[in-house]
């Protein structure tokens, strides 16, 4: 059974070193003192989002981030989904379906418009999940430019 946890300050720990694991994969640097620092803000602060961890079994197996952003095109609150990350080991048994299907419903719950992400390009099975689950294919560039 599949079920969703709300991300509390005593979870911290726990989802920096998922995180680890997670940006390890395309060899994303990370902080971790940083890492822990954001979170104490983020759970500290609901207007900046949510996030969760996911159980299957009452074991965790992975979390979801979602950041909130306010737009006029939209007409109110969107979110980017940051983060989707199952461990190795709960990947292809339908839990990343189900967890897309938990987002769209607290989307909903939460009255956003509508919900972005960005996928790498190498990600094939993430494209394919993310499209058998209705997302498009977005017809603009998603573009960046650091602060810092």
């Amino acid at each position: 059974m599949i079920t969703f946890k709300t991300l509390t300050l005593s979870d911290i720990e726990t989802v920096v070193s998922m995180m680890q694991e997670f940006y390890a994969i395309d060899n994303y640097p990370m902080d971790i003192d940083v890492s822990k620092a954001l979170f104490q803000e983020f759970i500290s602060n609901e207007n900046l989002g949510k996030a969760w961890l996911i159980f299957s079994d009452n074991e965790i197996v992975g979390y979801i981030i979602l950041t909130f952003i306010f737009s006029f095109e939209y007409q109110g609150k969107i979110a980017f989904l940051d983060e989707l990350y199952l461990n190795e080991n709960a990947r292809g048994k339908g839990i990343g379906s189900q967890a897309i299907q938990f987002i769209v419903e607290e989307s909903k719950k939460l009255a956003l418009q509508l919900i972005y992400l960005e996928i790498e390009n190498h990600n094939q099975n993430a494209q394919k999940l993310y499209i058998a689950s209705g997302f498009e294919l977005h017809n603009r560039k998603l573009m960046a430019y650091k602060t810092r």
